[in-house]
């Protein structure tokens, strides 16, 4: 009983500690969407209102589907991300399998190697992998937006922690019904990993559509323009002064990945869970 009545207090802080920061972390969204909702005199009021007086919506958001083809930055983030993780799966969901089922000379040295990449950032690789594109003639390209990020080392550590937690019985039965390692992948692992899949899709697509830094320097084509590339074309459009029309491009961007993480939210929660379980 008294360390029912002790966990209460404390429970209590948790949930103010978290109620701070969901706060925090949702105010500039809050912000970013009752901006665009104004009207452009109330956006240089003086006095700051949450809510808009008038709506200034209609004119806000058809600026910024008409200054510059945004409709056409968000079909090819979908390209893109959809390649990217596409691909991201083709080669990280063989290799955590390795990492985690099989036994082989240097297995713990391999995935020693991945922990160390995951130390590294990608922005530090960008000249070498920029100037090889050059050479091969792919920027300006779709291909130079995907091949960069083929390979996860974030994904293959976080599939293979869920596959560690997959009992080795059911892949020693595979075995013995004889199905190849191919097989074993693609029949019998990849179904069992669709929470940590989609958890690792969760991030991998947000990681890429809010990409700014490779896009920015690996196409010039306005026609290859991603999301961020777009909304910042918009803003060199409307010498930055564009509020209204800004935040309405940034909430047509955003909505997507709000979309979709509510859709897949129960799938997000438990891959993250189970793949945070295993040693």
């Amino acid at each position: 009983m008294t360390g029912h009545r002790l966990s209460r207090p404390l429970r209590g802080v948790r949930h103010l500690v978290l109620g701070l920061g969901t706060v925090v972390m949702l105010a500039p969204f809050v912000v970013m969407v009752a901006t665009s909702l104004k009207p452009k005199e109330e956006i240089y009021s003086p006095e700051f209102q949450l809510l808009p007086h008038r709506l200034g919506a209609a004119e806000n958001y058809h600026e910024a589907l008409t200054q510059v083809p945004l409709l056409h930055f968000l079909l090819n983030g979908i390209i893109v991300t959809a390649a990217i993780f596409a691909l991201q799966v083709l080669v990280n969901v063989p290799a955590a399998y390795a990492l985690a089922k099989l036994r082989f000379r240097g297995r713990t040295t391999l995935f020693a190697a991945v922990l160390v990449c995951l130390l590294i950032p990608y922005q530090a690789t960008a000249l070498p992998i920029y100037i090889l594109f050059y050479w091969l003639g792919l920027l300006n390209s779709y291909a130079a937006l995907v091949l960069p990020f083929t390979i996860s080392v974030f994904g293959i550590f976080l599939m293979r922690q869920f596959f560690l937690g997959v009992p080795d019985d059911l892949v020693d039965a595979a075995r013995i019904d004889g199905m190849s390692e191919y097989s074993i992948v693609w029949s019998v692992m990849a179904p069992a990993a669709i929470p940590a899949l989609v958890a690792f899709g969760i991030f991998s697509v947000v990681a890429h559509w809010n990409d700014y830094f490779w896009p920015l320097i690996a196409v010039g084509e306005q026609g290859l323009y991603t999301p961020p590339l777009g909304i910042a074309h918009l803003k060199l459009n409307g010498e930055g002064t564009a509020f209204g029309p800004l935040m309405a491009a940034a909430t047509i961007v955003i909505a997507p990945l709000v979309i979709a993480f509510l859709v897949a939210q129960r799938c997000f929660v438990e891959g993250v869970v189970f793949t945070g379980m295993k040693g």
